[in-house]
């Protein structure tokens, strides 16, 4: 469903971005909001805190859409759980990064990704302090000449690497720490193929038709 139509749907949702942080204090390193869809490059610092934002975040956009178009009670807007999954902060971190700040320029909204006015990428650009305010300083270094970075297309590797992570919240990394931080976390369910699991024949039995 396309959630955003006009500049003052999109300057509507960053007010409650906004004003989410002052109330559920959360680390933001890159985000882009799209016609249809958002993305949130998160760093939360204690057990928690991911939750009570996202929730405080997602409600109250949700009825402030509604109310404005007159469709409070009409249905969902968000429905089911956010997905989200673990980043190692290394070349991985800088990968998801320039995923997102990529997306208005994969979708070939812009011509350039630091012209979507609705991302991380075009707040860092500008000169005021008051633009840059609501993002929080990276882990890793950012790199020399990252615009260019993030103008310049992902390998086919690189996209079904990150979008098996979005799909499945599998841990984005190499892959000593990808084990480590599965087994810390419990999401070892991520890394199974989709569906059931095959029964087992039983030793010494025969299937029939």
């Amino acid at each position: 469903m396309r959630l955003f139509d006009k500049q003052a749907d999109y300057e509507a949702f960053e007010r409650v971005l906004i004003e989410t942080l002052s109330i559920r204090p959360m680390r933001v390193l890159s985000y882009c909001v799209m016609p249809n869809h958002w993305h949130l490059l998160l760093w939360p610092a204690r057990d928690g805190q991911l939750a009570a934002f996202m929730q405080r975040l997602t409600i109250t956009h949700a009825r402030r859409w509604q109310a404005y178009r007159s469709l409070v009670g009409t249905g969902h807007i968000y429905q089911g759980r956010y997905k989200s999954f673990p980043i190692q902060t290394d070349d991985h971190f800088l990968t998801v990064c320039r995923y997102v700040e990529r997306n208005p320029l994969r979708a070939k909204l812009v011509k350039r990704a630091e012209d979507w006015r609705w991302s991380s990428l075009w707040r860092r650009r500008q000169r005021d302090a008051e633009s840059r305010e609501m993002l929080a300083d990276w882990p890793v270094d950012r790199p020399a000449r990252w615009t260019a970075r993030v103008n310049t297309p992902e390998t086919a590797k690189e996209l079904e690497a990150l979008r098996l992570s979005v799909a499945r919240g599998r841990p984005f990394g190499g892959a000593t720490w990808m084990k480590r931080i599965i087994a810390r976390l419990g999401l070892e369910s991520t890394t199974r193929p989709p569906g059931r699991p095959r029964k087992r024949r039983q030793a010494g039995t025969r299937g029939r038709r």
